[in-house]
């Protein structure tokens, strides 16, 4: 019942938020907090309940029957991976509303709604063990996010918006086509129709079939991550999306990409996912290298930024295909790492576009005097994005290359090469923002006490990432050993 609750809250919150407005009940920022610190306690007492992180790694489960014709269930279940993606989701929920305070005037209860709404998609597809129930999430979570960007957004708001949209609906259509097939494969073996998770996942296919299915799975996941050559429509999005937007999409969205592979296209096609591992290594270390030099190339500073999502998103589609428990902790540890980053940076590039009203580097310039505290936490975010020891994003890419290593000698050179250009592209921001030939416009005000305490969080969980990781591998271990366990079992352990 607790996960169930866990949807819930922020569906109710959003509608709450929603309806506060529209009466004139109460401020629906707080409302929107209030949702948020409800699920922040209620997560927080689930890794020492139950049976805790035992039993296969799964915390909890839930199992509800829905539409029993089609063997259609109402399945939950939460194991380390899960909770820390969760975790991760409602952390930056709170980003998201802080740093959308003062920068969203109109329509605030529409917009925290649709906000808190996206936040119960992704809780949904972090928790569903049924194929379609998971669909469901999938598609729950796109629409707020299209009002988000289409209506709060910037000057080209509706392109972004629709393009976020027909890209990811196509993905979406994919991964529900290769679902049937899946499901009607089983029902040809066993004669018995079922969705459930734990039913498709020891099924063996024709080989030639679980290609193609697991194909489906992969490009509509890999739209979402997004990976090499699926990405396009994520620079777009960035950029005209509002900053409390982007820090979720950025954040989270692009999680749910990493987790669908995880949870779904690897474990349910192990030797088909074993055999398309060079494809897929090759794709992940192919856009570690062009996203850091097409970010490079950006005047834009959130197109830059969000280039280097792509960029860091590589090491996570290459820690996945890896396949071994070090490899996967990895991923794992750079999701977590650069959900905090990422959010942080486009904070800052919010920042400096309400006070600017532009993101074109050209027109910016030695801000460092004018603003130092903006600096300041922009240079730790960019040294922590370029995966500075001791910042959490070292870790991550740190563990998803010593797996890989085992692997794949090839691919861990050329991801490697991304370490060396990610400082070019981190310092490039720097150098053109902060320091050379002042701007004649210059930020009205610096990080004020709000924006401060967001950033503070935000460089605490960073150095925590990165300086004590042992508590959070502790946790996504279970879940981790498990899946490399079962590639191994399977004999498609590279």
């Amino acid at each position: 019942m607790i996960l169930f609750i866990l949807i819930m809250i922020p569906l109710c919150g959003g509608t709450l938020a929603w309806l506060a407005e529209r009466l004139r009940l109460a401020d629906p920022r707080w409302v929107a907090i209030a949702a948020l610190i409800l699920e922040a306690a209620l997560l927080s007492t689930l890794p020492s309940a139950g049976d805790g992180l035992g039993g296969n790694g799964w915390i909890r489960q839930l199992v509800w029957p829905w539409i029993p014709r089609f063997g259609i269930g109402f399945h939950l279940g939460l194991d380390g991976v899960s909770w820390l993606l969760i975790a991760l989701a409602v952390f930056l929920g709170f980003i998201a509303v802080g740093c959308s305070w003062t920068e969203i005037g109109e329509a605030r209860g529409a917009f925290y709604c649709n906000l808190l709404l996206t936040l119960a998609g992704v809780i949904g597809v972090f928790l569903a063990l049924d194929l379609f129930l998971f669909f469901v999430f999938w598609e729950v979570m796109l629409i707020p996010m299209y009002f988000l960007i289409s209506i709060w957004g910037h000057e080209r708001r509706v392109y972004a918006a629709m393009k976020f949209l027909i890209f990811t609906q196509v993905g979406g259509l994919l991964m529900l086509i290769a679902i049937l097939a899946l499901v009607f494969l089983h029902r040809q073996a066993t004669g018995s129709l079922s969705f459930d998770y734990f039913q498709l996942l020891g099924d063996y296919l024709d080989p030639a079939a679980a290609f193609w299915i697991m194909l489906g799975f992969f490009i509509a996941f890999a739209v979402k991550l997004p990976a090499l050559p699926f990405h396009t429509w994520l620079p777009d999005a960035h950029t005209q999306a509002p900053t409390g937007g982007s820090v979720l999409l950025a954040g989270i969205l692009l999680k749910t990409g990493a987790y669908g592979l995880l949870r779904f296209a690897v474990p349910l096609f192990p030797e088909a996912a074993h055999a398309f591992s060079p494809v897929a290594m090759t794709l992940g270390a192919a856009g570690i290298l062009y996203a850091a030099e097409v970010a490079f190339a950006q005047n834009d500073l959130k197109r830059l930024i969000a280039y280097t999502s792509v960029s860091h998103m590589g090491f996570v589609l290459v820690g996945i295909f890896a396949g071994s428990a070090l490899a996967l902790q990895g991923a794992v540890m750079t999701l977590l790492a650069h959900g905090v980053s990422a959010a942080a940076l486009f904070m800052i590039a919010g920042a400096l576009q309400q006070r600017l009203h532009t993101r074109d580097m050209d027109s910016m310039g030695g801000f460092w005097k004018s603003v130092p505290r903006i600096g300041a936490i922009t240079l730790f975010f960019s040294v922590a994005s370029l995966g500075m020891p001791g910042l959490g994003n070292f870790i991550g890419e740190f563990l998803a290359l010593l797996g890989t290593f085992r692997v794949s000698i090839p691919v861990t050179v050329v991801a490697t090469l991304g370490l060396i250009l990610a400082p070019v592209y981190s310092l490039h921001v720097i150098q053109k923002v902060f320091h050379g030939p002042p701007s004649t416009t210059v930020p009205g005000s610096d990080f004020g006490l709000r924006e401060m305490l967001l950033m503070l969080a935000m460089m605490t969980a960073s150095v925590v990432i990165g300086t004590y990781p042992q508590p959070l591998l502790d946790i996504s271990a279970p879940a981790l050993q498990g899946l490399a366990a079962s590639r191994l079992e399977r004999g498609a352990q590279p």
